[in-house]
């Protein structure tokens, strides 16, 4: 493929990209506001299907409470009149659309029923809102669950009414019951007072909301307006006897009102679960929709139901779609200016791109010092400018590699020459220098305390005790045995090397601090030789403090490096620059002569290395030294 038409084809690809990411924002910005207005528009809906709620139930209470205070009841209940009380109950009951209108005396036995005079006598004195009404000897109103036994006192049509058959509904709760035969009331009861104030009496009524429409489709009407997409009503309205549909303008597949079904388990568990609102997306018994639920409780702020509004999801799904394609035909549309100028651009480019080209065979050849002539100052010019520069770095970076490895070539090999010279020199001398040690023992033990002598003998002593020690120092610089390395925990190895020192560092007012990273994994290591490294760098620390001073030990691991690391940090005088590249010098020591063989740090950097990790120093003179020991997680073969 020619580069004309690749650089079409990717001028093309970026802006159907930005194109179709310009759409995807713009739908979901302007998708996530009409969104977010439906749902404030849910919300206020709900606000208003409140309001037709509890105008309802103000009716019941001011329909129960000027009933309550009427003379007639008064009369009745002194005289017994109950036939009378009865019939003026049942036109007041017709006349307030009432489903039940009662009367009991002030034991809460009922003395009058509108819709069912002939059932008297039975007790109301544990039904929640009379008791409240016979203990406070005041009106209470609010919504109740209504038993079945009890609405068939007040006539069989009402229990009737009240039995519903439970629906499959998807999304909803598992639930093991088929039929709902209790009913939910707004429902209000009053004291009735004689003239002397004392309470005779309770009266009580109350309106069925199960297969009632009123309420829901007055917040319809009101709200919503009979508005309709694309033959659906855009708005609904219900109310939830616990999760199940007893009142709804919600319609099922065969537009019959959905009474029966249920909602969905989502909602359920936070609004009659939890007793909290829910505003959101959800599935309303066919299709999706923008809803609002809340719970609705009883005088005892118990949840028993749900009041509900919802606008229908597919219009606003609808208008994100058609944003959609107005955004894909806006990018369709620069797509086809893009190409004009991609075809202008690449021609312009390719002059330039082709000497470039040519300049990197030449380079991939090794022709580091090949440079591209450079016309113009634009991006392209630019671009050549960055070449010649690439160029220039790869050939210092040839430079620095090359000295790189010459350099750990050579201190490979010095190490290893050295290590053979040390071990024949330390082998030719051990036995003389023993020789020499035992017989000045011998001589110093039989010397008179007296004697001139036993001075020069316990110098010859000390000073070939001194050079056995540096004979020992020397074979083990120059043994170089084999790691046994195993899986070990790195800290606890630091744990023990400072047991080891810690009372010998803290002669010198050095105290040893630790940050060690609990989730350290275990690593192959030899215990024993990182053990003595990590002694070498300790007393090289103290002995870098004359004055006191801190030594910090901290490992780190991150769970995608191949390695483990192990920082150790002194506050003490630091080492110059110009020392830094000689440290790991076998033999180099700046410490005063006859204290130090210079060995220490060599015998360290050759442990490391054989465990094919990394050691690396940083310094600066009077704030301290550090060295960063990196170990590899996985053993090497």
């Amino acid at each position: 493929m020619l580069l004309r038409t690749k650089l079409i084809l990717y001028f093309l690809v970026v802006v159907l990209i930005t194109g179709v990411v310009a759409a995807a924002v713009g739908v979901l910005l302007i998708g996530g506001r009409i969104v977010s207005q439906a749902q404030n528009k849910v919300t206020m809906d709900l606000n208003s299907a409140r309001e037709v709620y509890n105008e309802r139930k103000r009716e019941v209470n001011s329909a129960v409470w000027h009933t309550s205070v009427r003379y007639f009841l008064q009369k009745a209940i002194l005289v017994e009149d109950w036939e009378t009380a009865s019939d003026e109950l049942e036109k007041i009951r017709i006349t307030e659309v009432l489903d039940m209108l009662t009367l009991t005396d002030r034991n809460g036995v009922v003395v009058a029923r509108a819709r069912n005079p002939q059932l008297v006598g039975d007790s109301q004195a544990k039904d929640p809102m009379i008791a409240r009404v016979l203990e406070t000897g005041r009106i209470a109103c609010g919504t109740q669950i209504v038993p079945p036994k009890e609405l068939l006192k007040e006539g069989g049509d009402l229990a009737e009414r009240t039995r519903i058959e439970i629906r499959y509904t998807p999304h909803a709760k598992p639930r093991a019951k088929k039929e709902e035969t209790s009913g939910m009331m707004i429902k209000a009861a009053a004291p009735v007072f004689s003239k002397e104030g004392q309470l005779i009496g309770v009266l009580y009524g109350g309106h069925v909301l199960n297969r009632d429409f009123d309420v829901v489709d007055k917040v319809k009407s009101i709200v919503y307006r009979g508005e309709k997409y694309k033959g659906k009503d855009m708005g609904t309205a219900t109310i939830f006897q616990g999760d199940l549909r007893i009142s709804t303008n919600v319609l099922d597949r065969h537009n019959n009102r959905a009474i029966g079904t249920r909602v969905s388990q989502e909602v359920n568990d936070r609004v009659l679960g939890k007793g909290e609102s829910w505003i959101g997306r959800a599935f309303v018994v066919n299709d999706w929709y923008i809803t609002a639920y809340e719970p609705i409780r009883d005088i005892d702020r118990n949840v028993i139901g749900m009041l509900y509004v919802g606008l229908l999801e597919e219009k606003f799904v609808d208008m994100k779609k058609q944003t959609l394609w107005i955004f894909l035909g806006i990018a369709l549309a620069g797509m086809t200016g893009a190409l004009a100028v991609a075809y202008l651009l690449s021609s312009s480019i390719l002059r330039p791109i082709r000497r470039l080209v040519d300049a990197s065979h030449a380079l991939a050849e090794g022709d580091l010092t090949h440079k591209v002539i450079v016309h113009g100052s634009d991006e392209v010019g630019q671009l050549c400018e960055t070449f010649n520069m690439m160029a220039d770095s790869l050939d210092e970076r040839d430079r620095q590699l090359r000295e790189y490895m010459h350099n750990r070539l050579s201190q490979s090999e010095k190490l290893a020459s050295l290590g053979r010279l040390a071990a024949g020199i330390a082998h030719e001398i051990n036995n003389p220098l023993t020789g020499v040690l035992t017989y000045s023992h011998l001589l110093l033990k039989d010397a008179p305390p007296d004697s001139p002598q036993k001075e020069d003998l316990e110098v010859i002593v000390r000073e070939t005790t001194r050079c056995r020690q540096i004979v020992k120092e020397l074979l083990d610089f120059a043994r170089e045995r084999k790691s046994e390395r195993k899986p070990t925990d790195l800290n606890g190895v630091i744990r023990n090397t400072i047991s080891l020192v810690e009372n010998q560092v803290s002669l010198h007012k050095v105290e040893i601090r630790t940050e060690l990273d609990p989730e350290l994994p275990e690593i192959p290591i030899d215990a024993n030789q990182i053990q003595q490294v990590f002694t070498n760098l300790a007393l090289n620390a103290t002995e870098a403090m004359p004055e006191g001073g801190a030594i910090t030990i901290a490992t780190s691991s991150a769970e995608n490096e191949r390695f483990v690391t192990a920082e150790v940090s002194d506050t003490g005088t630091g080492i110059p620059e110009e020392n830094l590249s000689k440290i790991f010098d076998p033999f180099f020591t700046t410490k005063e002569k006859g204290t130090g063989t210079g060995l220490g740090l060599a015998v360290t950097y050759g442990i490391i290395e054989r465990h094919h990790g990394t050691i690396e120093v940083r310094s600066e003179v009077g704030k301290g030294t550090t060295f960063i020991i990196r170990l590899p997680r996985e053993a090497k073969r």
